[in-house]
């Protein structure tokens, strides 16, 4: 079964930077378009960035946009989201997911804090 693991999360002054991997397994991950969202505390989940299945196709989320560079290694079926810039309001948990089925599968997602 589709099995999404990420990892890179942490805590972060503002201004600094954190790089979120996401290992995929259990389907063509070469084949899928892949996703982050993220969901800050007492807030719906939100679409951060999205990669076609190349990887020659990215959009972000305006408030990302100039800060988060999404890209995958299809070799390594991983996605990642390069994240610079930080402000506290970035805090969230990130999850990737994938699109498969007409079903969201969906990781157990990574804490990204951005405090001093």
């Amino acid at each position: 079964q589709v099995h999404l693991v990420e990892s890179g999360g942490g805590l972060v002054q503002p201004g600094g930077s954190l790089r979120l991997s996401c290992l995929a397994s259990g389907f063509t991950f070469s084949a899928y378009p892949m996703m982050w969202y993220r969901q800050a505390p007492g807030k719906g989940r939100e679409l951060v960035a999205s990669i076609s299945a190349s990887g020659g196709t990215t959009d972000y989320a305006d408030s990302v946009k100039g800060r988060f560079t999404i890209s995958r290694d299809n070799a390594k079926n991983t996605v990642y989201v390069q994240m610079s810039s930080l402000k506290p309001e970035d805090t969230a948990v990130y999850y990737c997911t994938v699109l498969r089925m007409g079903h969201n599968h969906w990781g157990q997602g990574t804490q990204v804090t951005v405090s001093s």
